[in-house]
């Protein structure tokens, strides 16, 4: 794999191309990623992301290694096989710290995966949100189902405008094709589990 233009591709050579392709684009759509958003992240031409998940471009190592970070992934996922490996056990130390890889993970909240990876049919965080935390600038809609379940502290759920009060204990489920936003407006950190379950596209 050397370059970016489309070729007539031996047999096995069109398979891996479209083996990758393929997955490039279901990361992307469970993401809730446009070509768009895709091509700003990675630096890559919209077109070449097209062509790539079509699997009518021969990708170099250089453009799948920058499609991976932005899809926040380890390179070698591309390429069949690669999921044999995989622990089912993420460690307390090792959770992977999702600050500034999702649009929900910014500010000083802690986004943290408790999950092996974001490409199965469930994902889950540990998120813990200092007071004072707010997102409703910027409601999230993608595809799939979320839940949360309050360890600590108070949090205000916004569906479609909604406000949904939360506490230790409480719990909430609902589309994530809602419009949705968070605020802590309490004094002391809320401390959750989030759940996600992205519908297949």
């Amino acid at each position: 794999m050397t370059t970016e233009t489309s070729t007539t591709a031996p047999p096995a050579t069109s398979e891996l191309l479209a083996t990758v392709g393929n997955k490039v684009r279901s990361m992307r759509k469970d993401r809730g990623m446009t070509l768009a958003r895709l091509s700003e992240i990675t630096g890559l031409s919209q077109a070449i992301v097209s062509q790539i998940e079509r699997g009518m471009a021969n990708p170099s190592f250089t453009t799948l290694a920058q499609l991976a970070h932005g899809l926040d992934i380890p390179v070698g996922r591309f390429f069949i096989g690669q999921d044999q490996s995989r622990s089912p056990v993420v460690r307390r130390s090792a959770r992977r710290n999702l600050q500034n890889v999702t649009r929900e993970s910014v500010g000083e909240a802690i986004h943290e995966l408790l999950t092996p990876d974001r490409d199965g049919t469930i994902e889950a965080q540990w998120i813990s949100t200092p007071p004072g935390h707010d997102t409703s600038a910027t409601p999230f809609t993608h595809s799939g189902e979320e839940f949360c379940y309050i360890i600590s502290g108070r949090k205000d759920v916004y569906l479609d405008g909604v406000c949904y009060s939360l506490e230790e204990g409480d719990s909430i489920t609902y589309s994530s094709e809602i419009p949705h936003w968070y605020k802590n407006s309490y004094e002391e950190v809320c401390v959750a589990i989030w759940v996600n379950a992205p519908h297949a596209l």
